[in-house]
C-alpha cells in the first residue's frame, strides 16, 4: 500500500490555511538568518577614508544587519510614523458653530416648499458641514521593540544589497559643499544617501545639507523611514551599530 505524501510543513503550508499568498521574504545573500539557537556571524564592512582608499574592517551588530526582512512589521512602523507627523488641525463648523439660523426661513405649511428649520443645516448654502474633520490625533501606539525590529529589518536589507558605507572620517575642516560632494564620489555613493553622523560634526551636517539627494541623522535619529526612502546608508565608525550593542 502507497502512502500518500504529505506537505511541508512551512510558510507555505500556513499561508494555504489562511487563504492568502505569503511573500517570498527569503534572506539574500549576506543576510541570511541563522537558526534558532545558533550563532549568527557577524557582518563585516570595509572601512574607507575620504579618499576611497579601503583602510580596514569593523564588525558590524549581527542583529541589526543580519536579521530576515519583516515587511509587514515595517509598514506598520513606517505608517505610523508618517501618521504621527500628521498635524490633525483640520476643523470645519457644525450647524450648531455656524452663524445664524435661530428661526424656521418659513413656516411649516401652506407654503408649497420643503419644510425647512433653520438656514444654517447643511443642506443650505452658508450653512454647517455634516460629519466634517475635527482636530484630532493620528498618533498610533507603536512599541519600542516594534521600531527597532523595523530598523534592522530596513538596515539588513540594505545590508544585503551591499547599500552600507562605513568611513572613517569626513576630514573637513571647515563647511565644502563641494569637497563633501567629493567624498561621496570617492565611495561609490550615488542615487538619494542617508548620512549618519555623529553629535557634534556640525561642519559635516552644513557641508552636506545643500546636496539635494543627501539626508544627515544623528546616529539617535536613525529611522526605518529614512533607511527605506534612501539607497545608500553611510555611518562612521562613531555612529555604526557595533556588536557590543551599540
Amino acid at each position: 500500500m502507497s502512502e500518500t505524501p504529505t506537505e511541508p510543513q512551512g510558510e507555505s503550508a500556513a499561508g494555504a490555511g489562511t487563504g492568502t499568498a505569503v511573500a517570498d521574504l527569503s534572506p539574500r545573500a549576506g543576510s541570511a538568518e541563522a537558526a534558532p539557537g545558533e550563532e549568527r556571524s557577524a557582518p563585516r564592512f570595509p572601512v574607507h577614508d575620504g579618499a576611497g582608499n579601503r583602510t580596514g574592517e569593523v564588525d558590524a551588530d549581527p542583529a541589526m544587519f543580519a536579521v530576515r526582512p519583516n515587511v509587514a512589521l515595517m509598514h506598520q512602523v513606517v505608517t505610523a510614523q508618517l501618521a504621527a507627523a500628521r498635524s490633525g488641525t483640520h476643523s470645519t463648523r457644525t450647524r450648531s458653530e455656524a452663524r445664524g439660523g435661530g428661526t424656521k426661513p418659513w413656516r411649516q405649511k401652506g407654503t408649497g416648499r420643503a419644510r425647512q428649520g433653520s438656514i444654517r443645516a447643511p443642506q443650505w448654502r452658508g450653512g454647517g458641514v455634516a460629519l466634517g474633520p475635527k482636530p484630532r490625533s493620528y498618533r498610533q501606539r507603536t512599541p519600542k521593540k516594534m521600531v527597532r525590529g523595523a530598523l534592522a529589518s530596513a538596515l539588513s536589507d540594505r545590508a544585503a544589497e551591499g547599500r552600507i558605507v562605513v568611513v572613517a572620517s569626513w576630514d573637513l575642516s571647515a563647511p565644502s559643499t563641494k569637497t563633501a560632494n567629493a567624498v561621496l564620489a570617492a565611495l561609490g555613493v550615488s542615487g538619494r544617501a542617508l548620512v549618519v553622523l555623529p553629535p557634534g560634526e556640525e561642519i559635516v551636517r552644513k557641508s552636506l545639507r545643500n546636496l539635494p539627494n543627501v539626508h544627515t541623522l544623528s546616529a539617535g535619529e536613525l529611522n526605518a523611514y529614512d533607511v527605506l526612502c534612501s539607497d545608500w546608508v553611510v555611518f562612521t565608525g562613531d555612529t555604526l551599530p557595533a556588536r557590543e550593542g551599540r
